[in-house]
């Protein structure tokens, strides 16, 4: 048995923290002992798994601010962060013994979990380098980044081990850290698809406002403009022109998020999109959806004909999986993560992240009901072979018991 503690800077509700509890339950089916440490933990806002007791969360610096009259957002990220790691080394490493630390998104607080006794191995999850996550601005935002982009690298670099979530992120990594020279070893994301086949939906876990025979197209993402959104709704604009009125009537397209209201993102992307769905003429064809529950989220993606999803070099991307293993097809831009889980024409359709290209293809599900339960099966196929959340804690377990190996091999020869 391997006791692991898990860092994370924010549990939420995104994929980064979908990926840390999926790795959470993961370890302990595996027989492991794992906790959390977080500096942030919203009951109403977070998985169920980390709610209900499944998994043990201890929460830490919330008070530090999260900005900075609304600037260094980073900064502030990466002080909250160090925070936990002085917390976890100088006080709870005393009181409790860990063999791994577990850590993602922020990379700073690694050389501080390395002085914790005794002797933790650190383990480093890499979605995406952070400093190609900060928009480019003034001249001042990058000698401002400047220092925080060199540190990422050298703290990353001070992992015992490395993982990232897909090849196009691992050729990224290396790309972006040339002073690093470990080889990342690539760990896939997975679905706990236990989940998905055990719940049982009550009428409560329904979303009122969809009619019973219309053709949903579901788009699930965090409301952030990176996630390239608006594609959505104009891809759902210029669909009408593709397909008959009779068509067209039946269809809705829901959009649904992640919404945190302290993200002033969060709030004016929202009412961005909404002010969108409204100067084209289809608010009432679009519903748009803040933070639906995990059983609400499973309903959606039940009750979906397809899944859209819009982001541009996406590091992965955890819902076009979730939509192929609940057997939809998934329409989705041709880069990044995708690329590697959907297979285009069997299932779904990979485009350029255009209007015309989206409403193309949304015209071809449309138009062919039988083509489009053809490539659901096979896109659910592809999950359980491809994806399937025993693989996955397999290969974790093996990166998490060889660490703890290698660190006692180490220990005996000094």
């Amino acid at each position: 048995m391997v006791r692991i503690l898990f860092v994370h800077p924010d549990l939420g509700i995104g994929g980064a923290e979908r990926l840390v509890v999926d790795a959470a339950l993961a370890l302990q089916n595996k027989g492991h002992t794992v906790s959390f440490l977080t500096n942030h933990h919203d009951p109403d806002h977070c998985f169920e798994e980390t709610r209900d007791g499944k998994l043990a969360v201890k929460t830490v610096g919330d008070w530090i601010p999260r900005d900075i009259f609304g600037r260094c957002y980073a900064l502030c990220a990466y002080v909250r962060m160090v925070y936990a790691a002085f917390y976890f080394t100088f006080f709870l490493s005393k009181k409790e013994r860990f063999d791994v630390v577990f850590c993602d998104l922020i990379s700073l607080g690694i050389p501080i979990l390395r002085l914790a006794r005794p002797n933790p191995k650190v383990l480093f999850y890499c979605h995406y380098p952070d400093q190609l996550l900060s928009k480019p601005g003034s001249l001042l935002k990058k000698y401002y980044r400047m220092p925080l982009n060199f540190l990422e690298e050298a703290t990353t670099g001070q992992a015992d081990g490395i993982l990232v979530n897909s090849k196009f992120t691992s050729r990224v990594f290396k790309e972006t850290f040339k002073r690093i020279s470990v080889d990342p070893d690539i760990l896939y994301p997975s679905l706990n698809t236990k989940y998905f086949d055990d719940t049982v939906l009550e009428e409560q876990d329904h979303i009122a406002g969809i009619p019973p025979d219309s053709f949903v197209f579901l788009s699930i993402n965090r409301y952030e403009r990176k996630k390239n959104l608006p594609l959505a709704l104009l891809a759902f604009e210029k669909l009408q022109k593709l397909i008959s009125p009779h068509e067209w009537n039946k269809l809705l397209l829901i959009v649904a998020g992640g919404y945190d209201d302290r993200v002033l993102e969060n709030v004016e992307h929202f009412d961005e999109l909404e002010d969108l769905a409204e100067d084209m003429g289809l608010r009432s064809k679009i519903k748009f959806l803040r933070s639906p529950t995990d059983r609400e989220k499973l309903f959606l993606l039940q009750r979906a004909q397809v899944l859209v999803y819009t982001p541009e070099n996406e590091h992965f991307g955890i819902v076009p999986l979730e939509g192929m293993y609940l057997a939809k097809p998934v329409i989705a831009a041709n880069s990044g993560g995708p690329t590697e889980t959907i297979i285009h024409d069997q299932t779904g359709y990979l485009c350029d992240p255009l209007p015309e290209s989206f409403a193309a293809a949304m015209a071809k599900c449309v138009k062919d009901d039988r083509n489009c339960e053809r490539m659901g099966e096979m896109g659910r196929k592809r999950v359980q072979q491809r994806f399937a959340f025993e693989a996955f804690s397999t290969k974790l377990d093996n990166v998490v018991t060889d660490l703890v190996n290698k660190g006692n091999e180490q220990k005996k020869l000094k």
